[in-house]
């Protein structure tokens, strides 16, 4: 399995991102908002430690099966991740992405996986599910301790969101999280608390399914424009600092009879529905964007 994805990912990776700033010079400054940047490509033959957790033999198979949609190398180096730093995760849901922060952060620097305190939570307003997130999260972490022993867990209130001791993060990452914040009413109360545990010069790394434009904030199709994104950031503080397109997906049109859940993996659609089309389509458009805390 190893070595197969290996070779799966290698000759992406010499490549580079297939967009117009992959022959970037990746010394130059950092791209405004709306430019596209291209991840440096990663030295295998150095023996890189992202590409090392990436490939990692602890991982579930049927995460690997979703690298190719989710690209996280080139993702996490977009967004500037190195092994040393304090590195929060919001809401990670069954460990997709702490399956590899976590074994890359373990000697050098630090995972904390922030999830939803389920104790903050009213009866019947989501305190089950969050339970019963958190305990699968922790059950994941604790059955791997050779790779996952030194991650935190971090319980937060959805309505007062504190991350961790204010300034202590060099990178905050969300991914496909937006949308229920928005239609929760506490998406501003996460981008605060994102900006408020971030060192200044800190990072937030956003992935997010893509919305042709702007939708309400009741919206139900797990979309979201990017330009709402934006603006969540900006009102909290940060500064937009760079866009990628490296988990585009022209193939999707957005118009699933139930949104992205329409799409792998959830491939939430009806039995008389041909879901080979919605295989032929794979996951969703994203966007991927690069916020950064002044100063």
């Amino acid at each position: 399995m190893k070595r197969l994805l290996l070779a799966t990912l290698l000759p992406a990776l010499m490549v580079g991102c297939a967009d117009p700033a992959a022959d970037a010079d990746p010394a130059a400054a950092a791209p405004t908002a709306g430019e596209q940047a291209a991840a440096p490509v990663v030295d295998a033959e150095a023996g890189d430690p992202l590409l090392a957790a990436v490939t990692g033999e602890w991982r579930d198979p049927s995460n690997v099966a979703r690298d190719e949609f989710r690209h996280p190398v080139e993702t996490l180096q977009f967004f500037g991740l190195q092994p040393d730093q304090t590195v929060v995760e919001i809401t990670p849901g069954g460990g997709w992405y702490a399956e590899i922060l976590a074994p890359y952060l373990r000697e050098h620097g630090q995972y904390v996986a922030a999830v939803v305190d389920p104790g903050a939570l009213e009866e019947g307003g989501g305190r089950d599910y969050q339970q019963r997130a958190k305990d699968s999260l922790e059950r994941m972490l604790a059955a791997e301790p050779e790779q996952f022993d030194r991650a935190n867990v971090v319980a937060y209130d959805p309505a007062n969101p504190v991350f961790g001791t204010p300034g202590s993060a060099d990178l905050v990452l969300t991914f496909r999280n937006v949308h229920n914040w928005r239609s929760a009413g506490n998406a501003e109360a996460m981008f605060r608390g994102f900006y408020d545990v971030l060192k200044p010069g800190g990072t937030l790394g956003v992935v997010e399914h893509r919305a042709a434009g702007e939708v309400a904030d009741a919206d139900e199709s797990g979309y979201v424009g990017e330009s709402q994104v934006v603006a969540l950031a900006e009102a909290a503080g940060f500064e937009p600092d760079g866009s990628s397109e490296v988990n585009a997906n022209p193939r999707d049109t957005r118009d699933h009879p139930n949104g992205v859940w329409t799409l792998p993996p959830s491939n939430n659609h009806r039995d008389v529905d041909d879901g080979s089309v919605f295989e032929q389509i794979g996951e969703s458009d994203r966007m991927t964007l690069r916020f950064r805390k002044p100063g």
